[in-house]
């Protein structure tokens, strides 16, 4: 075969595959500036307020600091908050279920999606004193030492009777576009770690776990119900760059809870300092 032949066939092979890294990349920007909320019917009124909340959500999604909707330029953002949307779709939240009155055919809940271009959020979030978050997120193992009465255990990927708790976790973790993990039974016995000890165990012994979970690192936390504050106190744990961070919330749902875990975690990984 001619020299300028194998050349010509080195570098069409060298295209196919920028060209297929490119649009991995691309994929991976499309997912992460997205965003969506729950709005009733298709009516403008209602999808303007569901772009004010994509608006918050992806600026969070997209830069990791979870403070960004509290900052008071926020509001004159949220007044033009559909200029920004370069896409939007609805799904019905009840499909496949039929009307039960006509009332219902106007106010049945839909998942708003909108879809954001870098070019338009990217500046909005420079206005903010941010930036786009864009390293590869990290997958947390979840080390959770949970006690309610005289129940304790720690949560683990096996009992079936911890499932909200998991499904709870996955599901404040997805606004972020971050993923977590659980260790298995078999593996917190293996470690030595229970609910007793996972409160006090060093952060380099649960990163550690954490791999063998299948995870990069490790977010670790305890809950604990609270009749005076009619709620779960919850405190966690994450280090990074040879420091380990920590916060805590009081008094809320461990849904809350793990909101705040999530929050506080990305926060941290995106460089954006202490969570509250």
């Amino acid at each position: 075969m001619p020299q300028f032949l194998r050349l010509a066939l080195v570098l069409t092979g060298l295209l196919a595959i920028g060209a297929a890294n490119g649009l991995a990349k691309a994929e991976g920007l499309e997912e992460l500036y997205s965003s969506q909320t729950i709005v009733n019917g298709k009516y403008e009124k209602n999808r303007q307020a569901g772009f004010k909340r994509c608006l918050d959500a992806v600026l969070v999604r997209v830069s990791g600091d979870p403070r960004l909707p509290a900052k008071a330029e926020m509001a004159a953002l949220r007044d033009k908050a559909g200029s920004f949307v370069a896409s939007f779709s609805y799904r019905d939240r009840m499909e496949g279920i039929p009307n039960h009155d006509d009332q219902g055919t106007y106010d049945r809940p839909h998942n708003l999606y909108c879809q954001y271009k870098p070019a338009d959020i990217d500046p909005v979030l420079a206005s903010l004193g941010s930036r786009p978050w864009l390293a590869e997120r990290p997958r947390l193992a979840v080390f959770l030492a949970t006690e309610r009465g005289i129940r304790h255990f720690a949560l683990d990927a096996d009992d079936k009777r911890d499932l909200l708790m998991r499904e709870s976790f996955s599901n404040a973790a997805a606004p972020l576009a971050m993923q977590v993990a659980f260790p298995m039974a078999a593996q917190l016995s293996q470690a030595g770690l229970d609910d007793k000890t996972l409160r006090d165990a060093a952060m380099p012994v649960l990163d550690k776990a954490a791999k063998k979970a299948g995870a990069d690192q490790a977010l670790s936390g305890s809950l604990m119900w609270s009749d005076k504050e009619l709620g779960w106190i919850a405190d966690w744990r994450l280090a990074t760059a040879s420091k380990t961070y920590i916060w805590q919330v009081r008094g809320v749902s461990f849904d809350e809870a793990f909101r705040v875990a999530i929050k506080g975690a990305a926060q941290i990984l995106s460089g954006n300092g202490q969570p509250e």
